[in-house]
């Protein structure tokens, strides 16, 4: 195993979009870890009085460069030796780190969960406090940190073409799914030679739905180690944390999305236990949650959870 570091720096991200084009600015082998750093924001997200607090790569890349797309900024693509078409990409999330000591939370007209009520644009800075383990809210209330990225995808399928950053996909992506902390672990399809892995869109907290369209959103770094399994294909994303088994749901239609989610966790517990379909249904009823990922990314995400213990007979 080698750890290896990559840095936010311009020539090492991609400013709003996926392609099966974009080639690795770093190739590791299978089971290898690596450190990555991110930035997070695009002019107007965040109040004029924290550009002066700006990590300087940060502030390299919006003054000297433009987005591919409207989105997120990514650092990679990660390409991991050996990974092909119809592999997949097993992503231990090792740790995940502040890098700087605030966030930013937006609202826009006709985005968000119920845009309708909410017409004007609002953007709003929010303290971090890494000691203290708190976001700072302008309104006095602290809230416990938990940060992820929402932001893991490989590069897609050749025939999508250039797609934006923004609505999650089978490809992985703008996920948003809050579980995707230290000692998780997610499993992306694998479309192109290499895998591809991208990363970015840091949550210093976010509650499921993500209902206003943002969280607290900051920059960040992780820690991942990478493995590609030849013994495991699939057409959607998966994870698992040390205490559940999670399946994702993806589509315009929120009903579509909890049903794709269910029929993954169907498919999920029949691949690990001897039960009929049946009764795999039946045991989802019972025992596994469905909850929403996020409702303001156009495709909607809902992701299923059971606990590991369920499966223990």
């Amino acid at each position: 195993m080698v750890r290896h570091h990559l840095p936010a720096v311009a020539d090492q991200l991609k400013w709003g979009a996926f392609s099966a084009t974009f080639e690795p600015v770093i190739e590791i082998d299978s089971g290898d870890v690596v450190d990555v750093d991110t930035v997070h924001g695009s002019p107007g997200q965040f109040p004029d009085e924290y550009l002066s607090r700006l990590l300087p790569e940060h502030r390299e890349l919006i003054e000297n460069h433009r987005p591919i797309l409207p989105g997120h900024i990514m650092t990679g693509p990660i390409g991991v030796r050996g990974a092909e078409p119809g592999d997949t990409l097993e992503i231990r999330v090792l740790d995940v780190r502040l890098r700087q000591d605030w966030a930013w939370n937006m609202i826009i007209p006709l985005r968000g969960s119920v845009p309708e009520d909410f017409p004007k644009k609002r953007v709003m800075g929010i303290e971090l406090d890494a000691e203290a383990g708190v976001a700072r809210m302008p309104w006095g209330a602290p809230i416990p940190l938990a940060p992820f990225f929402g932001v893991l995808g490989t590069l897609p399928p050749p025939e999508w073409g250039t797609i934006g950053s923004i609505a999650p996909q089978a490809h992985g992506g703008n996920l948003d799914i809050k579980e995707l902390r230290p000692g998780s672990t997610l499993f992306l399809p694998v479309f192109n030679p290499g895998a591809g892995l991208m990363i970015g869109d840091g949550h210093a907290v976010q509650g499921d739905g993500e209902s206003c369209l943002s969280a607290a959103e900051t920059s960040m770094s992780g820690t991942f180690q990478l493995v590609v399994r030849k013994d495991l294909s699939l057409s959607m994303p998966r994870a698992e944390t040390p205490t559940h088994h999670i399946t994702i749901g993806i589509d315009a239609d929120l009903d579509d999305a909890a049903r794709q989610a269910i029929r993954e966790m169907i498919g999920l517990i029949r691949e690990l236990t001897d039960l009929s379909a049946e009764d795999a249904y039946t045991l989802c009823s019972l025992a596994a949650d469905v909850r929403i990922s996020q409702l303001v990314n156009v495709n909607k995400g809902c992701h299923m959870m059971l606990a590991k213990g369920a499966l223990d007979f």
